[in-house]
């Protein structure tokens, strides 16, 4: 029987790989391009038959692609609002909004801080169909990502009035979660696999602080649930010791966390988390109940 001949695999040239970036590159802004229109024609507007697209489908996302974080403390040059009086809400949920009386129907409570590509929103909406959940991300691109992805979604399920609930806004939740939410307005709020900052200098960076905690107890009504949920060991003891030592926050036991439909949807919704099953690793949970002021406050 002859040998078989080998396969030799070729290096590409200089020249070949820069040709074929530069295509990769093209064809990447000009999906961009596209999307770009769609999304600013549709997603401030309340979705009608008549703007289906026949041949609507989910963004791809390779197209989207950028650095995994982001520095909090950067000048991101974010639009936000003076106070959340001055939040127009019905550019995120149009079908929420009365034209009639000029009012929302319908009120965030619900937010996922951190949001990456919206796999926990996409998940939590059927569950939630009445109340209003909000993905905060602090990263232009995987905004982007997120709201063509929504977009898509409510004109699939436009029969249904699916996926007309959540939405995303790009924000730093550390800086200006007060412009956005009045005080006790929310009754969940998601963390999930945030970056977990490892070198000790930016441990500042962190999304849960004792400071941060305060601001997060002020916008969460009493008996509302904090969820968190990382793969890094050090961080989740990091958020557990900060939550424990906080005044306004107790523990959820772990009989609670078990039965609990929230807890089940973020394990395994994330984007993140379903890298980590892929890979066979750990994911470490904790929740928080927001606890009553004190009767002096």
């Amino acid at each position: 029987m002859p040998e078989e001949t080998p396969v030799v695999e070729r290096k590409l040239s200089k020249n070949e790989l820069q040709k074929l970036q530069s295509e990769s590159y093209a064809k990447r802004q000009a999906y961009r391009e596209k999307q770009e229109a769609t999304r600013k024609s549709l997603k401030h507007v309340r979705i009608e038959e008549s703007d289906v697209q026949s041949d609507v489908e989910l963004p791809r996302k390779r197209f989207y692609r950028q650095r995994a974080h982001s520095n909090p403390f950067s000048d991101h040059q974010l639009e936000y609002p003076r106070s959340p009086d001055d939040m127009d809400w019905s550019r995120l949920y149009p079908y929420y909004h009365d034209e009639a009386t000029g009012e929302m129907t319908k009120r965030v409570e619900i937010a996922d801080i951190g949001c990456g590509f919206g796999g926990l929103m996409v998940d939590l909406s059927p569950e939630f169909k009445d109340k209003l959940i909000l993905g905060m991300e602090i990263r232009v691109q995987v905004t982007h990502y997120v709201e063509d992805r929504i977009i898509a979604l409510r004109q699939k399920h436009l029969d249904t009035n699916g996926y007309q609930n959540i939405n995303v806004l790009r924000g730093n939740a550390m800086k200006f979660l007060p412009n956005f939410f009045h005080q006790s307005q929310l009754e969940k709020m998601f963390f999930c696999f945030p970056d977990p900052h490892f070198k000790q200098r930016k441990h500042k960076a962190r999304i849960i602080t004792n400071t941060l905690l305060s601001e997060y107890a002020f916008v969460l009504k009493e008996g509302g649930i904090i969820y968190t949920i990382t793969d890094v060991l050090d961080l989740h003891n990091w958020m557990v010791k900060h939550l424990d030592e906080h005044p306004l926050f107790e523990r959820c036991g772990e009989e609670w966390e078990a039965n609990d439909k929230c807890v089940e949807i973020m394990t395994n919704a994330t984007e993140e988390g379903q890298k980590v099953t892929r890979n066979k690793g750990s994911k470490y949970v904790k929740c928080y109940r927001r606890l009553p002021n004190p009767k002096s406050l």
